[in-house]
């Protein structure tokens, strides 16, 4: 049972980050790779092959939390959460976890309790799993921001994502932020609305 684990939502000035744990189990699935790197279209062909063959768990970690603890732990929480609930899902535990990047959050998240885990650079793009993995992340980060543009009208959740796009920082200084703002990031702390 190898798991891939990616995040999305680590650098913009708004909304949840969000982490998928995805296990292949064998399925073959064409087209994988980094979200970064797929058209909105294939990211949203490859979802719906991966939810509808693959075990997987979605974590979120709030705007709350992620000014409460840091985007770092926040982001660790996430990936802590997405493991658990596919676990739940399975009813067993990964023997191996590879997850995108430089850290994993063993010893840095309190819930954390699989220590075969292996970081890795650019693992969306090299490891079949995390690229799963990425695509869930990804896809379920941008549904949420597509309902929070509705919610919260004017800042053009629905194009940026919540990303500090020019767009973005005008309608942030013309209408301040909303509930969805991360207060702790610097762009949105030196408005000084608060």
């Amino acid at each position: 049972m190898i798991v891939g684990v990616d995040e999305a939502g680590r650098g913009p000035l708004a909304g949840p980050v969000v982490a998928a744990a995805v296990m292949l189990a064998g399925k073959e699935i064409r087209g994988l790779g980094d979200s970064k790197a797929l058209s909105a279209t294939q990211r949203s062909t490859l979802e719906a092959r991966i939810l509808e063959r693959c075990p997987y768990g979605i974590g979120i970690a709030s705007v709350e939390e992620v000014d409460t603890i840091n985007i770092f732990q926040a982001t660790m929480l996430a990936m802590t959460r997405a493991v658990l609930t596919l676990c739940e899902r399975v009813g067993e535990e990964p023997s191996l976890i590879l997850i995108d990047g430089n850290m994993t959050p063993l010893g840095r998240a309190a819930d954390w309790r699989w220590t075969q885990c292996q970081a890795i650079v650019k693992g969306d793009a090299k490891e079949r799993c995390i690229s799963a993995a990425s695509i869930l992340a990804k896809e379920a980060r941008d549904r949420m921001m597509r309902d929070y543009c509705a919610a919260y009208p004017g800042y053009g959740f629905a194009q940026h994502k919540g990303y500090g796009t020019a767009q973005h920082m005008a309608a942030l200084r013309e209408l301040g932020p909303c509930p969805i703002h991360r207060k702790s990031f610097a762009p949105v702390a030196q408005l000084e609305f608060f």
